[in-house]
């Protein structure tokens, strides 16, 4: 066991600046500051300015799942699928079921790959300390595992994996390129904040290393139906494009890897999510935000989010004994602290971006990113919103899997509003999917035996003159929602509110902090020249600033040319 559960504190009073924060998508720039030890204030700077949005203007609406998709290379297909149902919502066109089916799928597989590519390759560092993993004894490191369930392998085959792990280490670490590890917090002298002990510290690196190979698995399954991975391309309006999909060589494909997957995922993933978090309790006292919102997804009508198996909610002052309907009139997108002319607040539908950089940093304006509120509200999405939102609604499999993380952990449900419990849901979501895919699979394979030779994966539309729509996405990082306006049967306007933009906000019209600056207030920080703690709360949110920040003038399609920062 690490020697303490309790956190290191300092002292230390004054500003801690941290740019770019590392190990995300995109560029950002975090502000706190701290008295005694602990953050008083934070500011969220998204740092990254993108002009992806007005390439849109003009084209055939059917291009806006190519384009938007490119907005980041790994939340392509939620993109792809948004801006799709978008269309297929302002076409007012009815999918066939097995379309349905098939874009679920595909999103289940690209769920289990992001999620782990987040909690071990963006998000670990946070907690496992690389080098003292060279301080491990193999074979104790191997007894831990051996000890797990639905272990397999021997404890001598588990100790030869350590000690091959442990040499190649010795010699990556000893040639000074160390790459991803490059300004690791935990190098130079112990870092407090790093409390697992050097065998656990080893089996986080060596499955640190598995994932990369396991990563390529769930890749692989989103091509399998959707034809390539990253950008995939299958989806149309109407449905999806390939009839491949309906056979048993295909599906047979994708299920051999999602099921390779899934055993990663229940076998090491879970297991070694629940073993750090027991070592790292402290981090469910910090990091929390107060109110949630979560899209409805795997849903049986796009159109409709409350037929998902996730349901959509909104949950206000952390209020588990109630949960609203999500009402879309009342979203609204803040500028007046953005670099964006202008302080009115507007629906996406009729938002306006009209640029304005004015300095780095001020209590005026300080980011590119938008501030969107519901219902004047700051609100946090992603993992811990779905978890929470379902939780509350009796969710079976939701209630059964964070009772079990909870009771494993011997914490109650209000550790859940942390950082620790931010990370816990990611692993939550993704053991809740992973467990419930092989069934939909099932049922695919039943629908189609069902259908026969009539099997339809897409259907027939026409293009109105004009016409608005919206697309909603439970995507792995939280709600999505792409927002078009067709006239002449082009786009005139379009729209994206992701979920990091809600997410990474910076203070809206009425001086309310975005999520992350909230949830920063009260972290401890223990070494401030290594703000570990600073890096675990952001990254548990998987921030993707790639995706955040748009660019485009709706009213006037036009094209604007200045510098940044």
């Amino acid at each position: 066991m690490a020697a303490s559960n309790t956190p290191a504190m300092s002292n230390f009073t004054g500003p801690i600046v941290i740019d770019p924060l590392t190990r995300l998508e995109g560029h950002l720039r975090i502000e706190v500051e701290v008295e005694n030890g602990k953050v008083k204030n934070a500011y969220s700077c998204g740092t990254l300015f993108r002009g992806l949005e007005n390439i849109l203007v003009g084209r055939d609406p059917r291009d806006a799942q190519h384009i938007t998709q490119r907005a980041c290379g790994v939340c392509t297909y939620t993109h792809a699928l948004a801006s799709t149902r978008a269309v297929d919502n302002a076409v007012k066109v009815q999918l066939p079921p097995l379309a349905v089916s098939i874009r679920n799928l595909v999103l289940a597989a690209h769920f289990m790959h992001d999620h782990m590519v987040h909690f071990y390759h963006l998000h670990a560092l946070d907690f496992v300390n690389v080098a003292n993993a060279l301080n491990a004894k193999p074979a104790a490191a191997a007894k831990l595992l051996a000890m797990r369930p639905n272990n397999t392998t021997s404890e001598a085959e588990i100790t030869k994996k350590m000690e091959a792990v442990q040499a190649r280490l010795k010699k990556f670490i000893g040639s000074g390129q160390i790459g991803p590890f490059t300004n690791a917090m935990f190098l130079g002298e112990p870092h407090p904040a790093y409390r697992l002990t050097p065998e656990l510290d080893l089996i986080g690196t060596a499955h640190y290393l598995d994932a990369l190979h396991m990563q390529v698995k769930a890749s692989r399954a989103v091509a399998a139906f959707g034809g390539k991975h990253p950008h995939p391309q299958f989806t149309i309006v109407g449905g999806v494009t390939s009839y491949e999909s309906l056979t048993p060589a295909r599906i047979k494909e994708f299920t051999d890897l999602v099921t390779e997957t899934i055993a990663f995922i229940n076998n090491v993933y879970i297991p070694d999510l629940l073993t750090f978090a027991g070592e790292y309790k402290d981090v469910a006292t910090y990091g929390g935000t107060t109110n949630f919102l979560a899209a409805g997804e795997f849903c049986k009508d796009p159109n409709d989010m409350t037929t998902g198996f996730y349901k959509p909610g909104v949950i206000r002052n952390r209020d588990l004994k109630k949960v609203e309907p999500y009402d879309q009139k009342k979203v609204a997108e803040h500028v007046r602290h953005s670099w964006y002319k202008g302080a009115e607040a507007l629906h996406p539908s009729v938002g306006v971006t009209d640029p304005a950089f004015t300095d780095l940093h001020g209590d005026d304006r300080y980011s590119w990113s938008k501030a969107p509120r519901y219902d004047t509200l700051s609100m946090e999405t992603g993992p811990l919103a779905t978890v929470l939102v379902n939780y509350a609604q009796g969710h079976k499999e939701i209630v059964s899997n964070v009772n079990a993380v909870l009771k494993t952990l011997g914490v109650g449900p209000e550790a859940l509003f942390s950082t620790l419990g931010r990370t816990a849901a990611r692993g939550i979501e993704t053991m809740t999917i992973a467990n419930q895919l092989l069934g939909w699979i099932d049922e695919y394979k039943g629908a189609i035996a069902k259908e026969g030779s009539k099997a339809v994966i897409n259907v027939p539309w026409e293009m109105p003159n004009e016409a608005e729509g919206v697309g909603y996405v439970n995507a792995p990082r939280g709600m999505l929602s792409h927002w078009i306006r067709i006239e002449n049967k082009k786009i005139a306007n379009f729209q994206l509110v992701v979920p990091t933009t809600w997410n990474i906000a910076p203070r809206c019209a009425n001086g309310y902090l975005g999520p992350v600056e909230e949830a920063l207030i009260g972290t401890p920080v223990a070494d401030p020249k290594r703000p570990v703690e600073i890096l675990r709360t952001v990254h548990s949110f998987d921030p993707c600033l790639a995706c955040a920040i748009h660019v485009i003038d709706p009213v006037t399609n036009e094209r604007r040319e200045f510098k940044v920062l």
